[in-house]
């Protein structure tokens, strides 16, 4: 029998990457408050707004903890004039509305024919916060209402935990991820023990990404402790953005710079030299005399749009 690593039906299932077609986008209708603390009164326009984009090249599958949630956003969707004809409701109980990080990650593959399946990782509030129970549920409720495989993530007979914003992947093999977020033996520890041998085989087996590249820290204030989607992202086969800072006495400064030296020797799953682009990052944010993650890496790429996130 051939190992996993060699496997053809292992490796058959890919993770594609964020810009290839779709289907669909899930997003959690906001409805934590703690998400959004003292600003939370704009931000279901802001996803009505969200949606109205989407909705222009995909179907919207939105998750609502309640008939009363869903009503409400009914109302902010008409009154923004989204095409509510392409928009789902799925009435699941969730904790918070980080979809990217406890919601489905969709693997497929062409051959011996074309399937979509769910690889199923375990979700523990980034390691960090209790309430993540109904949101690490997602997962499966996903698979079971689309009729879709769940491909459960074990490794080392242990499920395995996993945020979809801690990886980032060209579609073609390649995996990007941090050291601080999967490798930090003391802070936020998703799987005690995993080294990054694990993890390269749990990307492997579950994502079909042959090539790992492992970036160093993330960016201040990231309370995910250090997912890379704040930090750098692939944009398209052979290109990565990666953020900047100019400013010598900045927090993000070092850290940047030395990632910035990681991906100067990277190298691909084909063998060749990303090009690397510069992202420039946004000027502090503060709230409350913390500063924040904010940054222009954490863009989605949908079918007819692409989303980034601005401040002030």
């Amino acid at each position: 029998m051939a190992s996993p690593a060699l496997d053809p039906d292992v490796q058959a299932f890919r993770m594609p990457a964020e810009w290839e077609e779709h289907e669909a986008t899930w997003l959690g209708w906001p409805h934590n408050l703690s998400d959004w603390p003292g600003r939370f009164a704009p931000i279901p326009w802001v996803y009505g707004e969200i949606v109205r984009k989407l909705a222009e090249g995909e179907i919207v599958r939105i998750l609502v903890p309640s008939k009363a949630h869903e009503t409400k956003a009914r109302r902010v969707l008409e009154r923004v004039s989204a095409d509510t004809g392409r928009v789902e409701f799925f009435r699941w109980p969730t904790d918070r509305g980080w979809t990217r990080d406890f919601g489905p990650i969709g693997v497929r593959r062409e051959h011996p024919e074309p399937e979509v399946a769910v690889a199923r990782f375990r979700f523990s509030g980034w390691a960090k916060y209790p309430d993540h129970k109904k949101d690490d549920q997602v997962a499966e409720r996903v698979a079971k209402a689309l009729d879709l495989e769940l491909r459960r993530a074990i490794h080392k007979g242990r499920p395995v935990v996993l945020e979809g914003g801690a990886i980032d992947v060209d579609g073609k093999g390649t995996i990007l991820t941090t050291e601080e977020c999967l490798l930090d033996p003391f802070v936020q520890v998703r799987n005690p023990g995993f080294k990054r041998t694990d993890y390269e085989q749990v990307f492997l087996e579950n994502l079909g990404a042959t090539h790992s590249v492992w970036l160093g820290k993330g960016i201040a204030g990231d309370d995910t402790h250090g997912h890379v989607d704040d930090l750098c992202r692939f944009v398209s086969e052979k290109t990565i953005v990666l953020c900047r800072e100019k400013d010598p006495k900045d927090a993000n400064y070092r850290a940047l710079e030395e990632n910035r030296e990681r991906l100067q020797g990277a190298r691909i799953a084909d063998g060749s030299r990303p090009q690397v682009v510069d992202l420039p990052m946004p000027a502090p944010l503060v709230f409350d005399g913390r500063r924040l993650p904010a940054s222009y890496a954490n863009f989605y790429v949908a079918n007819a749009a692409v989303l980034v996130p601005t401040f002030n």
